[in-house]
């Protein structure tokens, strides 16, 4: 077993080192065809908030040649709404369910920890804060949820030093996720300039090296996370120290491949012999893709 939080009576553990990362796959239900759920180690929800976010306004996605602009504004009924909507395909999930909430203050944090805390259906919570919060600010947050029953994660924000991190960690978190994708502008077709988070593999080298800079001061499990792309992205970040990563835009683009590095890393994916037809094996190739080109020779594709 895996543990995501530090020892204690209310301990997160998983038994894949593989996720998803918060707003990739939805609340659970609307992607669940597209990656094997059974085959990571927990489900990360889409970020819920104390009360209802409508969609942002204008262009919200925007192709760019090292990867993809994404702007939601969080989209979400609020906490109890999405907890009532979802309360039983949440119970139906193979794998632990981390709830991720986008915390705008300590009273909102707690309104949404207040509600989580009453569901068996959520294992673990993810606390994610705005970009421009100071450690001082990231503390006050955990302080006001010291006392909830959910073991909690906090993710850092993009940029984030040794300093923050050790501040959240004094203040009560029970583990880390480094960290959330770092924001920029980019033009959309209209020529309208847009602000979101950015997703590419050239975040990788940067939040490696930072993983290997907290985890070397700070006592408690981290989770690595931004620009996995294979298996030897999600290695790398486990050699510098995390105890498991999260993926993000790669369930966009190539969702099969976040079940074939959950496999790799749990050391399920299969070998081919040399000179083996290819329907003999399955190298690599998860449940899911095997159902896909099933269905695809039954249609006589």
């Amino acid at each position: 077993m895996i543990a995501l939080t530090r020892p204690g009576k209310h301990t997160l553990t998983i038994e894949n080192p593989v996720m998803n990362a918060a707003g990739t796959l939805g609340f659970a239900d609307e992607t669940r065809d597209m990656v094997a759920l059974d085959r990571l180690g927990a489900f990360v929800t889409n970020p819920v908030t104390a009360s209802a976010r409508t969609s942002a306004s204008g262009t919200q996605v925007i192709p760019l040649d090292a990867g993809v602009l994404l702007h939601t504004g969080l989209p979400n009924p609020g906490v109890r709404a999405v907890v009532d909507a979802r309360r039983e395909a949440w119970a139906r999930l193979p794998v632990p369910l981390i709830v991720h909430v986008a915390a705008g203050s300590p009273d909102d944090l707690k309104r949404c920890l207040d509600a989580l805390d009453a569901e068996d259906v959520v294992a673990g919570v993810e606390i994610g804060v705005q970009d421009d919060s100071s450690g001082k600010e990231a503390a006050a947050l955990m302080r006001a949820v010291q006392n909830a029953d959910k073991p909690t994660l906090f993710r850092l924000p993009f940029g984030a030093d040794v300093s923050f991190a050790r501040t959240v960690v004094d203040a009560g978190a029970g583990g880390l996720t480094i960290s959330a994708p770092p924001r920029g502008t980019a033009r959309d077709r209209a020529g309208q300039l847009v602000a979101g988070r950015l997703y590419g593999t050239w975040v990788h080298p940067l939040n490696l090296r930072l993983l290997g800079q907290i985890t070397r001061k700070v006592d408690v499990p981290v989770v690595a996370s931004g620009g996995i792309h294979s298996s030897t992205d999600a290695r790398s970040y486990l050699s510098a120290g995390a105890v498991a990563v999260q993926i993000d835009a790669l369930a966009w683009s190539r969702p099969g491949q976040v079940e074939l590095i959950a496999r790799d890393l749990a050391g399920l994916v299969l070998t081919q012999p040399v000179g083996a037809l290819p329907d003999e094996w399955f190298p690599g190739m998860g449940e899911t893709a095997r159902r896909q080109q099933d269905e695809g020779r039954s249609d006589g594709r």
